[in-house]
């Protein structure tokens, strides 16, 4: 394993249809790697945004169907890159469930999925200025929590809203986690308020890179969502951000050994103790 890893994260503001997504992010991917890139990274969603369920229902496709999942598919055999797509909205394959699956998927610079994750979390909150978000009426939550093998060391997938839960980063750490994809769309209030402290305390907890590209800006359907992606060193430090909702891309270097470092430094993760906690 190398001591350095050159990545890129991807900003996008996705459209609402397969076909126009890859479109949208292709030349984006294209740049990153022409650039030097060898990991690269696409927010969640990456193939389509859309919220009005009739809408959405309509564009979604299996994904062995998807254009956009078969269009990065072949763009990172090409490139020759390891492509981390943060998300595809595809239908869930689940017999009797009509929701779909909000799934990352890791590709090799073959062009094969070596990994998938399906989101754990779903969004279902009211907020303080009247927005309200159900995400579990359209998505099929996953089961599964995932650390991807990379020639960089392990990769824990996780998606947007999973970035509020502490303990499944800090148990991707601890199954070998060394970096962790947070791909997401914020809302722009909840964005504003928590996206880079709660990447900046995940990092510092579990001692690993947090690497979290974003959506950005007012989409098709409505929706404004936060963008600022972002990338955090282990010892909590931003190694890089946009400071803007625009697509575009975002590079940092890596340097490898600073996970070691972090981790002797405060070995957290060694010193967990069971507790009783009173009633």
């Amino acid at each position: 394993m190398t001591d350095t890893l050159d990545i890129a994260l991807i900003q996008t503001r996705t459209p609402a249809t397969a076909a126009a997504g890859l479109a949208h992010v292709e030349p984006l991917i294209r740049q990153a790697a022409a650039e030097g890139a060898q990991l690269i990274l696409t927010p969640e969603g990456t193939n389509l945004l859309e919220q009005r369920r009739a809408l959405r229902d309509a564009a979604l496709s299996d994904e062995d169907a998807d254009p956009a999942v078969a269009g990065l598919k072949a763009l990172a055999a090409e490139l020759g890159v390891w492509l981390l797509v943060g998300s595809v909205i595809v239908r869930s394959g689940a017999e009797g469930d009509p929701r779909a699956a909000n799934r990352s998927l890791l590709i090799d610079p073959s062009g094969a999925i070596t990994a998938r994750y399906d989101k754990l979390h779903v969004f279902d909150v009211d907020l303080p200025n009247g927005e309200t978000y159900r995400e579990s009426a359209s998505v099929r939550p996953g089961e599964t929590a995932v650390v991807a093998d990379s020639p960089w060391g392990g990769l824990g997938l996780t998606i947007c809203y999973d970035l509020r839960f502490p303990h499944l980063h800090r148990a991707l750490a601890k199954a070998g986690a060394s970096l962790i994809a947070v791909p997401a769309a914020f809302t722009r209030p909840t964005g504003e308020a928590h996206w880079e402290t709660l990447a900046r305390a995940r990092a510092i907890e579990t001692g690993a890179f947090v690497l979290a590209p974003a959506q950005g800006g007012t989409h098709e359907d409505g929706r404004q969502t936060w963008g600022r992606s972002l990338v955090v060193g282990p010892w909590g430090e931003v190694i890089a951000r946009l400071d803007h909702d625009e697509p575009g891309v975002l590079h940092a270097r890596l340097d490898l050994q600073a996970v070691e470092k972090a981790r002797a430094s405060v070995p957290a993760l060694r010193h967990d103790r069971d507790f009783d906690l009173p009633l």
